[in-house]
């Protein structure tokens, strides 16, 4: 039995894909729009209330969609009710995390602090109550830290050292 690479059997892309966005489902839309502004200054690019049969089928219930962006990611906020976030420890299949990279090593403890003084504030309704890991820095010296988005949704904060990002 002769075995064949799927690779090669495939017809080839033109280009290699690129990534456009991530779509994060919310029941509340001004709540996550206000919150991804003030947290990390997106801003709104278009918004949508009348919807596709497919867009219904695949979402039914889906009320209002927000496209954010912030340089070249771009956020999709799906406004559609359903159950609350899933608490932390608890085993669900999903994507992890979205990881955000900054340039500056002093920038972390700036989004750290900016994450405490947002929730601290009481403006928003976030899903879950768990404030942000403390930032954490491994042997290579990339340091990380985790958050909630108002959904309950993880987020991942890391800053990559300049000589470290060559070697990886």
């Amino acid at each position: 039995m002769t075995q064949t690479n799927a690779s090669e059997t495939r017809p080839r892309l033109s280009a290699t894909p690129a990534f456009h966005h991530v779509a994060i489902q919310t029941g509340d839309l001004d709540n996550s729009t206000a919150w991804y502004a003030a947290f990390l200054g997106f801003g709104a690019a278009w918004s949508l209330s009348t919807f596709s049969e497919l867009t219904h089928s695949r979402l039914p219930g889906i009320q209002r969609l927000a496209e954010l962006v912030l340089g070249e990611v771009r956020v999709h906020l799906f406004e559609r009710q359903g159950r609350p976030a899933h608490p932390p420890g608890e085993s669900v299949v999903q994507f992890q995390h979205l990881c955000f990279s900054v340039d500056a090593a002093a920038d972390m403890a700036t989004l750290r602090q900016r994450w405490l003084d947002l929730y601290e504030s009481g403006r928003f309704v976030f899903a879950l109550p768990d404030p942000p890991t403390d930032i954490v820095v491994d042997e290579d010296g990339v340091q990380s830290f985790y958050a909630l988005d108002p959904n309950g949704l993880e987020l991942e904060f890391t800053h990559v050292p300049a000589e470290t990002a060559r070697d990886r």
